[in-house]
């Protein structure tokens, strides 16, 4: 295969042959020439040709060139094609400063002529669409930050030697409960579970004594919830280490990431984002906030807000409140929750010995929660005793639970939505936007 030339590139060429590939994105056919914009997945140039029309003295026609006015002429958006041609630098030229003078076109493949979506499209409309809808030069800017945060992160990790697993997606037995799980029918009979959460797994590496785990992978809830934030399957970004001695070692390995990853991408797609997004990528200094949770609620009760939960949690229009509180006075963007009840923690999160509450945490990302970290517990009596207080039989947990009757480290973790951290970083409205291709209660297609 020989080696492409991509729109970037262009600028930086000599004036002289070229050829480039793309598809269309739009076709000026006007009467003495013609202008079509060609994208690829580096950007957009502009294609020019001189239109030779038909004449009544068909013996002055150029066919060729004729020809090739007509091919252009019909060309429908999204068509995919290579050009070969005259590349010429002009700064008067407002995409890029240069142009291709058309000498041949090859189509590879011809779109259908009508679209079946427009800017205005309605989310359901473009995702019925994505293929389409992705084409947009802000989409592929999402996927390019997200493969920027994703390197980022690996190399945080990486280059402080822990290991990446890939723990399994099917379980025998539910991972937390027995709510929010999708069964899968197994051999013979059997019943399997999608993981909802790498959480055992990551958990059993430290038993193993890996010391420092990580992995991104897809994780799976049987949730109906249609909100802005939810999907029934996303990214998990899932890190776990040993030997610490409170979740603040996690939330300290935690900000220190997202303020690498975070880094990553002002320096490599900032200017880009400001101008498709109109954000500015704000790196967080060190340390972020840190918030009880008793007093985030005092906090949000101050400010005018009556939380309705009963359970003690804070609810969406809670963590808004303050998340505005955090920025108002702190100047930042994240903030740590912390000392969660048991009742509104999982079985497995260690509790302090002096106050009772979890050593557990949620991160905040302009008011919304994108991590949930804690210290484990990793006693093995103490293990069965939490399971049986939140209504779980220990029997169906005798997988996990065998992890620790044969010795285990302190440790803990995070587990982190890639979509939502995505969605806040740019500013959009929905993780639909930031996912690649979207899995929610009523959509399996595309």
């Amino acid at each position: 295969m020989s080696e492409r030339v991509l729109v970037n590139q262009l600028k930086s060429l000599p004036a002289g042959a070229v050829e480039v590939s793309g598809w269309v994105e739009t076709v000026r056919d006007q009467k003495k020439v013609q202008f079509v914009v060609l994208r690829d997945e580096t950007g957009a140039v502009q294609l020019v040709n001189p239109a030779t029309r038909p004449s009544e003295d068909a013996t002055d026609q150029d066919a060729a060139a004729l020809a090739l006015t007509e091919t252009i002429g019909g060309l429908a958006t999204g068509t995919f094609l290579t050009v070969r041609g005259e590349l010429k630098h002009d700064e008067r030229v407002k995409l890029g400063g240069v142009e291709i003078k058309v000498g041949e076109l090859v189509i590879a493949a011809a779109a259908n002529p009508e679209t079946p979506i427009a800017a205005d499209s309605s989310p359901d409309k473009r995702m019925d669409y994505r293929f389409i809808d992705l084409r947009q030069r802000r989409n592929n800017l999402i996927f390019r930050v997200q493969t920027t945060l994703e390197h980022a992160m690996r190399t945080y990790w990486v280059e402080r030697d822990y290991i990446e697993v890939h723990s399994p997606k099917l379980m025998a037995s539910p991972s937390e409960s027995n709510a929010e799980l999708f069964e899968v029918p197994y051999f013979e009979d059997k019943t399997a579970y999608l993981a909802q959460s790498p959480q055992f797994f990551k958990q059993m590496a430290q038993v193993a004594g890996f010391g420092k785990i990580f992995e991104i992978a897809p994780a799976f809830r049987a949730d109906p919830s249609f909100t802005s934030r939810h999907a029934t399957e996303f990214t998990s970004i899932d890190a776990e280490i040993s030997w610490i001695d409170s979740h603040e070692d996690v939330a300290r390995m935690q900000e220190e990431l997202l303020q690498t990853a975070f880094q990553a991408v002002a320096d490599k797609h900032g200017a880009e984002i400001q101008d498709l997004f109109g954000v500015e990528v704000q790196v967080p200094s060190l340390p972020f906030p840190r918030i009880p949770l008793a007093e985030a609620r005092e906090i949000v009760a101050a400010r005018g807000y009556d939380i309705p939960r009963t359970d003690g949690d804070l609810d969406p229009e809670g963590e808004r409140q303050i998340a505005a509180h955090v920025a108002e006075t702190y100047g930042h963007q994240l903030v740590f929750i912390t000392d969660y009840h048991p009742e509104i923690r999982a079985f497995y999160h260690m509790r302090d010995e002096k106050t009772g509450l979890t050593k557990s945490y949620d991160l905040l990302f302009n008011g919304v929660e994108i991590t949930t970290g804690a210290q484990r517990e990793h006693r093995v009596d103490v293990l069965v005793e939490q399971a049986k207080e939140k209504g779980l039989d220990p029997e169906h947990l005798d997988f996990y639970l065998d992890f620790f009757r044969f010795g285990a480290p302190p440790h803990g973790g995070f587990g982190m939505g890639l979509a939502r951290v995505l969605m806040l970083l740019l500013g959009e409205s929905s993780i639909r936007e930031v996912t690649y291709l979207f899995r929610g209660p009523t959509r399996l297609a595309p």
